[in-house]
């Protein structure tokens, strides 16, 4: 996964240094126990030192800039004149938290001296510094605010906003793809490449099915061979249910699979893609008919390595994909299917692309001799996702034609599920069923989602707050 780049620094106020001894040397050591909170496996740390006055902030800009960090955690450690802040507020543009750890949870009242104030002093100016924000046309940064007694808590702010950072560098001077077209007559599913660049910073490569054609037919039999065994190793290959529509595997099915899941391969790596959407009628009868037919496995594999691929050309969930993969609830591609008003549940699925990684023991395949609203035949990929907390993620265009999120909670309950060769996870949001569902269609998302294992809202809102994009919670 790619890091983000979380930059620290830590502010006081020069004029107390002369007054009293020591203080400036306790204060530094203050900001710098901070970095424990930041795991350096996630994000490289950029560490921009302690700045005690306006022209020592000016420096310090200056050389953050040339680091293109993706968030600066802004250290109080005592009171700071809001002179000290500003230059990080009016100069830099990129996300900011404003942080005030007290070392003490409570001071002894009859024994605490005026230095003991002034090393716990770290919330004196938070107020003040906001207030600064808005009057230089910056958003007030989020706060957080505790005693260093209160590790746990500090830790999983940090760990959201980091997380958050690096959902949202996944985006920064990356490319998506978009094969082919969306289906037809779904409204919801068109995206302008220009309004997806100015809300996510990512380019949208416009690709052809000539070219994922061409690397087909160059794939050798080693490479299929090899990429046959390894769905063997990955799947569990299953006969017929009762479902008509499932068929036997035949070897011929999964070599034609395995060639294409192949040049799915070739096409990412060569356009150097970090997420793809695709979709592609053809005509009946033709080449390209199969070759769409038959990327499941492909992408399922692909999407489960961490590069999201989503069906029907919707480039809004590949980007909801995106972002659950990389605040670590993997992401599926899903949409609702039948609910059961018995169980209290909803069944989320899809026929592609999904992510293995996140199923409910091995991954099954199903021949299809057709796919339902599609043209052709070929693999289906079976499962459904661990048993536990799980989040939805859907992005939609707003009336105005700004990106906007749609995410609720819920619960993965084991149990059965359809044969169909479709993915089918069984979903309960501790109400009733027909309810959730319907104030989730009145929240206006798309009808795909992305579902990802874990809860996930609070690492959400701060990603809509560093993305400028609008989250609406569905409970």
């Amino acid at each position: 996964m790619k890091k983000s780049k979380i930059a620290i620094v830590g502010l006081g106020h020069y004029i107390y240094f002369d007054q009293f001894e020591g203080l400036r040397e306790e204060l530094i050591h203050k900001s710098e126990q901070f970095r424990a909170y930041l795991d350096p496996t996630v994000c490289d740390i950029i560490d921009i030192g302690y700045i005690d006055c306006a022209e020592a902030a000016f420096d310090a800009v200056k050389a953050l800039k040339k680091e293109d960090a993706d968030l600066l955690f802004v250290l109080l450690s005592t009171y700071v004149p809001s002179a000290v802040a500003a230059p990080f507020a009016r100069y830099l543009d990129i996300p900011q938290v404003l942080v005030a750890i007290q070392p003490l949870e409570h001071l002894d009242y009859s024994h605490t001296t005026t230095y003991m104030q002034l090393c716990n002093d770290d919330v004196c100016a938070m107020p003040e510094i906001a207030g600064v924000y808005e009057r230089l046309g910056k958003p007030i940064p989020p706060c957080i605010v505790a005693s260093s007694s209160q590790s746990e808590k500090i830790k999983k702010q940090v760990s959201e906003w980091v997380a958050a950072a690096t959902a949202m560098a996944g985006f920064k001077y990356e490319i998506f793809g978009y094969l082919g077209h969306t289906y037809e007559g779904m409204y919801d599913m068109h995206t302008d490449p220009t309004a997806f660049t100015a809300a996510f910073g990512s380019h949208v490569k416009m690709l052809e099915m000539c070219e994922l054609a061409r690397l087909s037919d160059a794939v050798t039999n080693e490479e299929v061979k090899e990429q046959i065994e390894e769905i063997k190793s990955t799947f569990e290959i299953c006969d017929p249910s009762i479902d008509p529509l499932t068929d036997y595997v035949k070897n011929e099915d999964l070599e034609y699979s395995a060639r294409q899941s192949v040049a799915l391969k070739k096409l990412v790596s060569g356009n150097k893609l970090t997420a793809l959407a695709y979709y592609y009628k053809s005509e009946p009868n033709t080449p390209y008919e199969q070759l769409a037919a038959n990327l499941i496995i492909g992408n399922t594999l692909l999407t489960s390595s961490g590069i999201p691929l989503a069906g029907e050309a919707d480039l809004k969930t590949a980007a909801a994909m995106l972002i659950m993969k990389n605040i670590g609830g993997g992401g599926s591609f899903a949409e609702s299917h039948p609910f059961d008003v018995c169980d209290k549940v909803v069944l989320i699925g899809h026929d592609g692309p999904h992510n293995i990684k996140i199923a409910e023991g091995k991954p099954r395949l199903r021949k299809l001799k057709k796919y339902h609203g599609k043209s052709g035949s070929g693999i289906g990929v079976e499962f459904s996702l661990k048993a536990g907390p799980i989040t939805l993620l859907s992005i939609n265009v707003d009336r105005g034609g700004k990106f906007r999120m749609i995410a609720a909670e819920g619960t993965s309950i084991a149990g059965d599920i359809p044969q169909t060769g479709n993915t089918n996870t069984r979903v309960s949001f501790g109400c009733d069923v027909c309810e959730f569902l319907a104030r989730w269609s009145e929240a206006g998302p798309t009808h795909h989602l992305s579902l990802g294992v874990g809860h996930h809202m609070n690492t959400l809102k701060k990603f809509a707050k560093i993305s400028g994009i609008e989250l609406v919670e569905v409970t």
